[in-house]
């Protein structure tokens, strides 16, 4: 029902600042919730931050509070992830996640996920 596809990772100074984009396709995008998780090498999947399908509720990791934002354009059908004052320890690769029910930081909850983009930040 639902495709999302990552962009706009890149390679970062430590201090800079990034925008990820999730571009989704399918008709049930805008009832779903979206989130947004990142795997560093040899570490879990972590969340990062979430939005409601209205996108009236967002929700964040405590390591990414302040600093990250995520929004949404559900006439864009696009969900992005507006990363300033980047840190070494953000070097992941982020994906976007969609799930039925409301914004949640377990990754089970979700049911579609996109292919990743890679983020690094150099100190």
């Amino acid at each position: 029902q639902v495709q999302l596809v990552e962009s706009g990772g890149g390679l970062v100074q430590a201090g800079g600042s990034l925008r990820l984009s999730c571009a989704a396709s399918g008709r049930t995008f805008s009832s779903y919730a979206m989130g947004w998780f990142r795997q560093a090498p040899g570490r879990k999947r972590e969340f990062v931050a979430a939005i409601s399908w209205s996108g009236g509720s967002a929700y964040y990791a405590n390591s990414v509070k302040g600093r990250f934002t995520i929004s949404r354009d559900s006439a864009k059908n696009t969900v992005y992830l507006q990363m300033n004052s980047l840190k070494p320890e953000d070097t992941a690769v982020y994906y976007c996640a969609a799930g039925p029910g409301g914004p949640t930081a377990w990754g089970s909850e979700y049911d579609y996920w996109g292919q990743g983009t890679q983020v690094t930040v150099s100190s």
